[in-house]
């Protein structure tokens, strides 16, 4: 087609209906049928390339930020991230150090901060005898189940895992990597308490290949992929003497050149930032903000708004005195709807303890029990309300809308219609549509 003269491909129809009819979509429309839309989305988004909203800054934002999102992860490839995975694994390696890493258990005895003497003594004791009879061939594991103070390792046997240097106590660390596999220490005092130590094994740190998987997982979950690319990026800008923002715009250009999803997805964002701005304006904003509009619309189409069955406007309300009931009601009383939330925030919840608790609005029968109950004279159990346990409902049953506002929703949805199609005639006539029928017929079939 073409829009205003501008040619519209094949192709970016294809993108656009076989992205938005996919088989799990409800309201799957034919080619046929897709025209129209897609047709008024192409004038939308011309009236807003015609008024240069593309060329605000805030525009040109938005947009970027959308584009790279998808354009920065391809700055980077594997071997990029390769790269990165064995630079952690030699950083971790060099950390761990010549000593490698260790399995141990041990057994605490926790000693209070600036516990006395006698009270040190007592916790020495205890650890000796519990280091003896261990020596006398008690089992270590049942032991530290029984005594030890350290909740995380004690129903684990004492076990603590596999540490390195650096990752724990100094005190508990020196005497840890000075025993050999199968030794035990003498209890061994740091900041904490006592401890009685037992090398289960020494090891090397694994192999890359062994750790790689686990390593590239690592890189996904804590989003160093994005340091990666960072880092790349500072390396372009060295190296090309340009600023990001104009690599960022080169490399969008070359993908947009070479791959036409990528292409169409740009597109996508462009079009779309630009119809969500001009369709606001015209349409959206416009009838939630015009009430003369809509209270004309409302009175030219009010036979339109009718109910099923009658609605009761007002409030239900639960009280903590049996005399509010009737206050609420003297207080509303001949006081426009829209007031009724501030006089009675005002009048009964002002202060720190709420007087009374209420729903306002329009029901219809089903909605509230206590409306069903008292109103509609329906079979229906309120549920009771603790510290409320008086129960009322104040208003007026309507069989039809009287105002604008008692189908306010209905009537702006419908009036933003009503908008948005005499906008669509004018975009017409300013931008003509011209569908070519003998392509059309070939979209999805070459």
């Amino acid at each position: 087609m073409t829009v205003g003269g501008e040619p519209v491909l094949r192709s970016e129809f294809e993108y656009s209906y076989n992205k938005n009819n996919t088989e799990g979509v409800i309201d799957k429309k034919t080619i046929e049928e897709y025209v129209d839309l897609f047709a008024n989305y192409k004038l939308k988004v011309a009236a807003a390339l015609a008024e240069q909203m593309d060329t605000v800054q805030s525009y040109k934002k938005e947009y970027t930020g959308y584009r790279d999102q998808q354009v920065r992860p391809t700055l980077i490839n594997e071997a990029d991230v390769e790269l990165q995975a064995q630079k952690i694994y030699q950083e971790t390696k060099e950390h761990i150090g010549a000593d490698g890493l260790v399995t141990t258990a041990h057994i605490l005895l926790r000693l209070p901060q600036q516990a006395g003497n006698d009270v040190q003594a007592k916790v020495k004791n205890r650890a000796d005898s519990i280091y003896n009879a261990i020596l006398a061939g008690a089992d270590f594991a049942l032991m530290a189940t029984r005594h030890s103070e350290d909740p995380g390792s004690k129903n684990n046997g004492g076990i603590i895992g596999q540490i390195s240097r650096g990752q724990t106590l100094k005190e508990f660390e020196d005497a840890a990597f000075a025993l050999r596999d199968g030794e035990m220490s003498k209890p061994v005092l740091s900041p904490v308490g006592y401890h009685i130590i037992k090398m289960i094994s020494h090891s090397d740190i694994p192999t890359y290949d062994s750790l790689r998987a686990d390593i590239h997982r690592f890189i996904d979950s804590r989003g160093i992929r994005e340091a990666i690319i960072n880092e790349k990026l500072e390396q372009m800008v060295k190296a090309t003497g340009m600023t990001q923002e104009a690599i960022m715009d080169q490399r969008a250009d070359s993908l947009a050149k070479t791959d036409s999803e990528m292409n169409y997805l740009f597109k996508e964002y462009h079009d779309g930032l630009l119809l969500y701005e001009i369709s606001n304006r015209e349409v959206w904003e416009k009838a939630s903000k015009d009430e003369e509009g809509l209270k004309a619309f409302f009175k030219k189409n009010k036979k339109n708004y009718v109910w099923e069955a009658p609605r009761f406007k007002g409030i239900a309300y639960h009280t903590r005195d049996i005399a509010d009931v009737q206050a609420v009601k003297k207080a509303l009383k001949g006081k426009p709807f829209d007031e009724w939330a501030e006089i009675l925030r005002s009048t009964f919840n002002a202060d720190s303890v709420l007087r009374i608790r209420v729903e306002k609005g329009i029901f219809k029968m089903g909605d509230n029990k206590l409306v069903d109950k008292e109103v509609f004279g329906m079979d229906a159990t309120p549920k009771p309300l603790n510290e409320y346990p008086n129960d009322a409902t104040f208003g007026t049953v309507l069989k039809a809308p009287k105002e604008m506002d008692d189908v306010r929703a209905q009537v702006v949805a419908d009036y933003q219609d009503a908008l948005e199609q005499g906008w669509l005639a004018v975009l017409r006539e300013r931008f003509p549509v011209v569908v070519n029928k003998e392509v059309l017929a070939t979209v999805n079939k070459h």
